[in-house]
């Protein structure tokens, strides 16, 4: 063999073996798979193409210049996930932990500006220890390199983040600022600061797992928006997520073929109980309208008075924000306003139609909401859909009261078309509070209190615990039956397909952050 060919074979050689198979072993043994691996499964067979294999560090300090890997501890290239393509890279923690070095950062920064050139969705594959010690400044300058380039790609290109071993410290703020980071449970994990240094500032005794792990991220943070049982459900996982989501800002999400049928669904008739007080699960609607086995929920354990997600209608990808009456009876919170606040402005710097779902009786009243902000936070969601052009339809199955009314995709910021079941009430307050106000020396005057109560209660609802001075007005185009609502929603969204809304010249708004 000539020798030039020889050395080159030899040195892929070396890059594929990582930091050796002791420590190919070792991964294995924690059930987790190597970077190459991680890269394998998540591509189409024979489509990746590596980029810096050869790369080496630079750093001569401490007798690193004794101790050189092909690759630098990352696999960065791209290839195709059904037939579409993507860039990634994956931190392989054989080498060094996986901690981040100047060239190791350079490799990712380089699939990165190629992403933005070409336009295609960039997914980060995390599992490394943190900032390469030995190199000080300069490995610090790599984050810093990344993270600018996370912002520039923002609203440009889909951005995923699988974090599928340890991430802390700086390495954080990378996978923070994606669109979508996905979390592998007892694998990994993420934290500004440690346990140790938790202990030592404020004496708490904290498990990485309890301080930082998926579980934690899914339901209390809300950093993570999904969790996955494995390394490959994890791979599964963003797999079904790129399905919803366009190449680029400049591109429709892929539409399905379909052939429509008859589209009528009885089973949305009586899911909404006749008690207005009594809870449904809004996962049924849901079901009763998309196409079958669509639905991709996103922050599934996260604040579980809203729900979010991807899902298709006649083949068409969607975005879905639905108040779940099963759980605070779908009020708006704090932590429900910011989940569904940040999925609409995704769904609309990526062109996919959103469809809302109101059941929802107010703002969640109480000291922690108003000194946690809920005036801001509420105000992110009333933001977000304000500044929304994509195709917004709305359906409104129960309540929709006071201020939330507006906020949750009302005709008056901007939704372009409104549907109400029969069951809708749109009105300030429910019956029983409004009529306590209005009526209020009349009920004090009365013989009997609880039965004049009573009765202006029933006046009250007749009145207005209903869609049809909504409809009167025009801010409720048309109140339909249950079971025709898929069917209009696939027209609404065909209709609304080449919707364009031009926008006033400015360098950004000032979302309430």
């Amino acid at each position: 063999m000539d020798p030039k060919l020889k050395k080159l074979n030899e040195r892929i050689a070396l890059a594929h073996q990582g930091g050796g198979q002791a420590r190919i072993d070792k991964q294995h043994q924690k059930k987790k798979l190597t970077a190459r691996e991680r890269i394998d499964y998540l591509l189409d067979e024979g489509s990746f193409e590596e980029m810096g294999i050869l790369v080496t560090h630079r750093t001569t300090d401490f007798g690193m210049e004794k101790e050189i890997y092909f690759g630098d501890g990352v696999v960065t290239g791209y290839g195709t996930v059904d037939g579409r393509l993507v860039y990634v890279y994956a931190q392989d923690f054989t080498v060094f932990g996986g901690a981040l070095s100047e060239t190791h950062a350079e490799k990712i920064c380089k699939v990165m500006d190629l992403a933005m050139k070409v336009g295609a969705p960039v997914i980060g594959l995390n599992d490394s220890g943190g900032a390469r010690i030995q190199e000080g400044v300069r490995s610090l300058g790599g984050y810093a390199d990344i993270f600018y380039r996370n912002v520039q790609a923002s609203g440009i290109i889909p951005q995923i983040s699988a974090i599928m071993g340890p991430c802390a410290g700086g390495a954080v703020y990378s996978p923070a600022m994606t669109d979508f980071t996905i979390m592998v449970e007892q694998t990994s994990y993420m934290f500004v600061t440690g346990p140790n240094v938790v202990k030592t500032v404020t004496n708490e005794e904290v498990t990485a797992e309890e301080l930082g792990g998926a579980t934690t991220h899914a339901i209390k943070s809300g950093v993570a928006h999904r969790t996955s049982a494995n390394d490959v459900v994890c791979l599964e996982d963003i797999k079904k997520l790129l399905g919803y989501l366009p190449q680029s800002n400049r591109e429709k999400p892929v539409k399905l073929a379909y052939t429509l049928g008859d589209e009528v669904r009885e089973m949305l008739e009586g899911i909404v109980p006749d008690s207005p007080n009594k809870p449904y699960d809004m996962h049924d609607v849901i079901e009763g309208i998309i196409d079958s086995d669509s639905f991709y929920e996103i922050h599934k354990d996260y604040a579980e008075n809203m729900l979010c997600g991807f899902g298709r209608l006649a083949g068409r990808s969607i975005g879905i924000i639905a108040n779940q009456p099963m759980f605070l009876a779908g009020v708006l919170g704090v932590k429900s306003s910011r989940k569904a606040s940040r999925f609409v402005r995704f769904c609309d710097a990526f062109n996919i139609p959103m469809l809302v779902l109101v059941d929802v009786p107010g703002f969640l009243p109480g000291t922690d909401q108003e000194w946690d902000g809920i005036i801001v936070h509420g105000a992110k969601l009333l933001y977000a859909f304000s500044e929304a052009t994509v195709p917004r339809v709305t359906v409104i199955t129960r309540k929709a009261y006071g201020g939330a009314y507006d906020v949750m995709n009302s005709k008056h910021i901007g939704a372009d078309f409104n549907y109400a079941w029969p069951t809708a009430e749109i009105a300030v307050m429910g019956a029983k509070g409004a009529s306590e106000i209005i009526f209020r020396k009349e009920i004090g005057a009365a013989d009997d209190p609880v039965q004049k109560l009573a009765e202006k209660e029933a006046e009250y609802a007749e009145k207005f615990a209903n869609p049809f001075r909504a409809a009167r007005r025009g801010f409720v185009d048309e109140v339909i039956l249950p079971k025709n609502t898929r069917r209009k929603l696939i027209k609404a969204f065909s209709m609304l397909e080449n919707k364009e809304v031009p926008l006033p010249k400015r360098k950004h708004g000032n979302i309430p952050l």
